[in-house]
């Protein structure tokens, strides 16, 4: 301890997508048991696209993948150019397993020798969508989707518009970074937004076992790389937008340009939270406004915070106002639930269930309580941006009298400008800040707490706390945890409901969630 101061290799196209599981191979998703083939030569239509061998075009096709280790017979092969290769090297592996057609662009179509149609398409990826959303029936077309996008708080307002609906009789569907759930089978997720073709299967999937309504987070990455292509909204919503994802994005600019193709007039309805720069250049005469600090459609008052963090107030909408109970601290939270509040206004759903669903909702490693009957409070959060560390450490000082204790990293392979930031942040707002390694994935685990560190300690001594530096994660929640007395607060932030820790490339097992609630019983032994 030292104590300072007191996806597959072709499935991305440029820029590299830092996928959560990049280099590993993802489990095949769900197809529908039944689905209506479509002639190649439709399909070629749909999109434009020019295709070889048209004595072939007769071809039925029956499902689509951009994975060739997941082609199943009567399939479209997506063979896309990626950073590292390109698809249709891997064409010959796809049709052996039963690809009937390939959808590429010229690079691509010239690596392919077989006699088999090959759809030509100079942006091959833009139209993945619509053809796979073709293939699958168009089920986007009788489900309401509701499309959840910012930087933060997409999943806990999917998870509350879930609590919602369900609340209100709907058998529904949830897409987003922690699970996937159909009606109730949950699945892991692997990305936030899965690729199109896995998006539009899966969506024939919920349709076939009874799913109506479905909640979905859309990341800039499904924008950008048309994850999303084909797939019709009911509601599109926006949160708000802090610096995250500039490893992918040249600027903040640009990652709003990103989040704004989900208002490009694919959602029926659009609803977005004003608070901050960015949300107000998204509102058109037809947008449904939500804000907890101004004018608004939608707006909040009378806020009250139990000494638990549990909270309550009074939502004000078009003609109506009623009380809501919400268990999730920190102010944000109240806005997450209003903006939640708008969608499911604008989709008839009852005031009675709306409240009822709203105060329901925990969301796994969101300001998620451990409490092994510890004399302190212990939290774990997703927060890893950081206005999401400010905002959730300034949450938890709001309801503390003690000492707030953080434990806080950062990934790997992602945007470094955040690295001091976030140390800054956590200092500036915490008692005693341990500097430890989150997922380290190929870069050194040191100079990532190294930036960490020359951001909180760049901070004057009278306004911070102390740094401790711990590289090993589960040592680092120990420490915290020793620390704790009666009254103090501790937050593990980061790393939320992952369940593994990327290490250069190897996952192990690893839970903030598991590892905190063990330290504590160790203490309290």
């Amino acid at each position: 301890m030292d104590v300072v101061g007191g996806h597959s290799p072709y499935a991305g196209s440029l820029p590299r997508v830092p996928a959560k599981l990049e280099g590993k191979v993802a489990t095949a998703p769900p197809r529908p048991s039944r689905v209506q083939p479509v002639p190649v030569s439709e399909l070629a239509s749909t999109v434009d696209a020019h295709l070889t061998a048209p004595g072939r075009a007769h071809v039925l096709v029956g499902g689509v993948t951009l994975r060739a280790q997941h082609v199943r017979p009567g399939d479209l092969f997506a063979a896309l150019p990626g950073a590292r290769a390109h698809g249709a090297d891997f064409a010959d592996q796809a049709l052996s397993l039963g690809a009937v057609a390939v959808l590429t662009d010229e690079v691509g179509a010239a690596k392919i020798a077989a006699d088999v149609p090959v759809l030509v398409h100079d942006d091959p990826r833009s139209v993945l969508g619509v053809l796979a959303s073709r293939v699958y029936g168009d089920p986007s077309t009788r489900l309401a989707l509701f499309g959840i996008t910012g930087t933060s708080g997409k999943t806990t307002t999917a998870y509350l518009v879930d609590s919602a609906l369900r609340a209100a009789g709907r058998t529904t569907g949830l897409i987003g970074t922690v699970e996937t759930r159909i009606a109730d089978e949950r699945l892991d997720s692997a990305l936030t937004t899965p690729e199109a073709p896995d998006l539009h299967a899966l969506l024939a999937v919920m349709e076939e076992r009874g799913v109506t309504d479905v909640t979905m987070e859309v990341s800039s990455h499904a924008l950008r790389l048309g994850r999303v292509g084909g797939v019709g909204f009911a509601v599109g919503a926006f949160t708000n937008l802090s610096q995250d994802h500039l490893d992918f994005h040249p600027d903040m600019e640009d990652y709003f340009r990103t989040k704004a193709q989900l208002f490009d007039g694919r959602a029926a309805v659009e609803v977005v939270c004003v608070d901050g720069e960015w949300g107000p250049r998204l509102v058109t005469p037809a947008t449904v406004t939500v804000s907890t600090t101004g004018d608004a459609a939608w707006t909040a008052s009378d806020v009250r915070v139990s000494p638990t963090g549990e909270q309550s107030f009074t939502a004000h909408g078009p003609d109506l106002e009623f009380p809501v109970e919400l268990r999730l601290p920190g102010a944000f939270n109240v806005a997450n639930a209003l903006l939640a509040i708008a969608c499911l206004h604008a989709r008839g759903v009852g005031v009675d269930a709306i409240r009822r669903g709203i105060a329901d909702v925990r969301v796994p490693g969101r300001m998620q309580r451990v409490d092994e009957g510890q004399d302190f409070t212990a939290v774990v959060d997703y927060s890893h941006k950081p206005q999401a560390v400010a905002l959730a450490l300034d949450a938890v000082r709001a309801r503390s009298t003690g000492r707030i204790i953080t434990v806080l990293g950062c990934g790997g392979d992602r945007d470094t400008a955040k690295r001091p930031l976030m140390g800054e942040e956590a200092a500036r707002r915490s008692d005693v800040l341990v500097v430890t390694d989150d997922n380290p994935r190929s870069e050194d685990p040191a100079a990532i707490r190294a930036a960490m560190l020359g951001g909180a300690l760049a901070l004057p001594g009278s306004e911070r706390g102390e740094v401790v530096e711990i590289g090993d994660r589960r040592d680092a929640i120990r420490h915290a945890v020793s620390l704790a007395r009666t009254g103090d607060v501790v937050v593990i932030a980061g790393k939320g409901h992952e369940t593994g820790q990327e290490v250069a490339g190897v996952v192990q097992p690893f839970s903030d969630v598991e590892t905190l609630a063990e330290a504590i019983r160790e203490v309290r032994r």
